[in-house]
């Protein structure tokens, strides 16, 4: 009897899908799909982070795989019932590969596939010991030289680097390299975090005291362990600090702090890197397979070069050196910029009677963050998402699910309604002189971070004070520095006891030109950035983040960064790709990304 039921439709559907990939019939496979569609595949069918777009190219892509993956029984995710809205209907959906598990959401339109989603949670054979196969823990009974917890981690710390080499070295030990740390442990991946800082959590520390994060706690969980329920909406960094020391320690994170990577270089005949290492004074080569730089997304401090830097007699500084504002009472500060980070300083220098000016020298897109939260996060990432059971686990899901090459379309209708709602605020910014922008294509904020990664301000406090005068404000490009302060190009002189740069960062690949050489970095070639072909995201199309969480066209190195919501969602994947190649399984991967932008 034909099941009339939505949840019965889909299955019916995933059947006949499943069918045409068991049978390697690529056609009917892709005649399933709408010739405008998109699959987005996290690992299980690529071996990489791979978005193909309209059936030619899921037939494409099934051509290179799908003999090798073996994909099999497709159903309706265990209990989740399928929903049908405006023609479109949404199912969370699970599966098989010949040497994974797999989940995914599936959005059908006129009884074909419009996008799908299929990402890798775990290989067969080494799943996570959590659950019902959680370690035992205690040792019963009785045994001669038995060794304690204690006492096995304390051997471990003392061999790992040095007697046993680790598989996997990842450089760089603030939240990035922590959360994939922490899935690798999980895996059973021998693995060393390198931070040049003495402390997990210092890189949060040693930044202006005033900073927090602007993005709400929902979005920031870190993987297995969740901020407790009494978590402020917003962290200030040094709690954010402190609870990323806890995790090492409870995540049993083999953590070298005090160590400063000096060189690294890939023997492609062994399949082995060679890392040096300074580790609190003492030289340690390391001999991994696999190497992850996690030093940041924004990469390397943009310092600009003005003439006459060298002539100021005061204090200057890019805004990630920025102290605070202590030093400054009663001084008058110039902060070139006009993004984040130079709203929150020029904010903190007000609060500590600066008298203080910001120099912006292009647009900037502001959105306040109280409806930033209730427009763009809420149905996702809130207090009322989690008791509409949309997890965090989901929410990432759901948001991976939107095909880059449209997730703008979703963007658009959000940020129209915050500029509508907040009409008052941005005519007071106007009239302030703010030189305001709602991205290329006026979707807003995520677009600008997933494009370019710069342009924006979520606004906490700062906005109201440039509106008032409070932060002095001044449209124009620096033409030179004196011995007294800044020159702009229509001649205005500001004088300046401390000049602050919040100039951005360069890409990625700055540290890989440090690390292992220009030709390294170039072979990399630029991190970050989707080829929309919008203001500083130069084309072509890539459809994923350049080089991010993916092979890379250097052997064995991977990027591995973002904010605190990339770091945990997408060190799921990256680890899972690791983990594969240490165990000797097949990863044939499908499109690795050319290179087409150096830096």
């Amino acid at each position: 009897m034909l099941d009339t039921t939505l949840t019965g439709q889909v299955q019916g559907f995933l059947d006949k899908f499943g069918q045409a990939l068991e049978t390697g019939d690529i056609d009917a496979a892709s005649n399933l799909f709408l010739d405008d569609c998109y699959w987005r595949d996290l690992v299980t069918f690529t071996w990489n982070l791979k978005t193909v777009e309209g059936k030619e190219q899921v037939a494409g892509m099934l051509k290179h795989q799908l003999a090798t993956i073996k994909p099999e029984n497709w159903t309706v995710a265990d209990g989740e019932e399928p929903t049908e809205e405006g023609g479109v209907t949404t199912a969370w959906i699970q599966f098989e590969t010949k040497v994974a598990r797999g989940y995914g959401l599936i959005r059908l339109k006129e009884g074909k596939i419009w996008t799908l989603l299929t990402t890798m949670v775990e290989l067969k054979g080494h799943e996570e010991p959590k659950g019902s196969a959680r370690p035992l823990g205690a040792k019963h009974g009785a045994g001669k030289k038995r060794t304690t917890w204690l006492e096995e981690r304390q051997r471990e710390e003392a061999e790992l680097g040095y007697t046993t080499q680790p598989y996997c070295v990842i450089i760089g030990g603030g939240q990035g390299g922590i959360a994939l740390g922490a899935r690798l442990r999980q895996l059973d991946v021998p693995t060393i975090i390198v931070e040049r800082n003495d402390r997990p959590g210092d890189s949060w520390r040693k930044r202006y005291k005033s900073l927090c994060l602007h993005d709400p706690v929902w979005y920031d969980h870190l993987p297995y362990i969740k901020f407790p329920e009494n978590w402020p909406v917003f962290s200030p960094k040094d709690k954010i600090g402190d609870w990323l020391e806890m995790y090492t320690k409870v995540m049993e994170l083999n953590y070298w702090s005090k160590t400063t990577a000096k060189s690294a270089s890939y023997d492609e005949a062994s399949g082995e890197w060679t890392i040096v290492v300074d580790r609190d004074g003492e030289e340690v080569v390391l001999k991994p397979k696999q190497l992850v730089m996690a030093t940041g997304m924004s990469g390397k401090a943009r310092m600009p070069e003005f003439p006459g830097m060298e002539k100021f007699k005061g204090d200057q500084h890019h805004s990630s050196k920025h102290p605070g504002p202590d030093a400054y009472r009663g001084k008058k500060a110039v902060v070139v910029g006009s993004n984040n980070s130079a709203h929150d300083i020029c904010a903190a220098l007000w609060e500590h009677d600066v008298d203080v000016t910001m120099v912006q020298r292009s647009s900037t897109h502001i959105v306040r963050s109280d409806t930033l939260m209730e427009v763009g996060l809420g149905a996702l990432y809130s207090e009322e998402a989690v008791a509409n059971g949309v997890t965090t686990e989901k929410a990432d899901l759901i948001f991976a699910s939107l095909p880059y090459a449209i997730l703008h379309e979703f963007q658009i209708p959000a940020y129209t309604e915050m500029k509508k709602r907040d009409a008052e605020f941005y005519e007071g910014l106007e009239k302030a002189g703010f030189w305001l922008d709602w991205g290329d294509d006026d979707s807003g904020l995520f677009m600008k971070y997933l494009r370019r990664g710069s342009g924006y301000y979520i606004d906490i406090g700062a906005s109201q004070l440039i509106i008032d005068g409070e932060i002095k404000l001044k449209r124009g490009q620096v033409v030179e520095l004196d011995e007294t302060g800044v020159v702009l190009d229509d001649g205005t002189h500001l004088d300046a006891d401390v000049i602050v740069y919040a100039t951005g960062y360069n890409s990625m690949n700055g540290w890989v030109a440090d690390l292992m050489g220009q030709e390294n970095a170039d072979k990399l070639g630029k991190v970050w950035g989707l080829g929309s072909d919008t203001t500083k995201d130069p084309g072509p199309w890539e459809g994923e983040q350049r080089n991010m969480w993916k092979p890379t066209q250097v052997p064995a190195l991977w990027m591995h960064g973002g904010n605190l919501h990339q770091s945990r969602h997408y060190s799921q994947f990256l680890s899972l790709q690791i983990k594969a190649r240490m165990e000797g399984i097949p990863t044939p991967v499908y499109g690795l990304q050319e290179v087409h932008h150096l830096s």
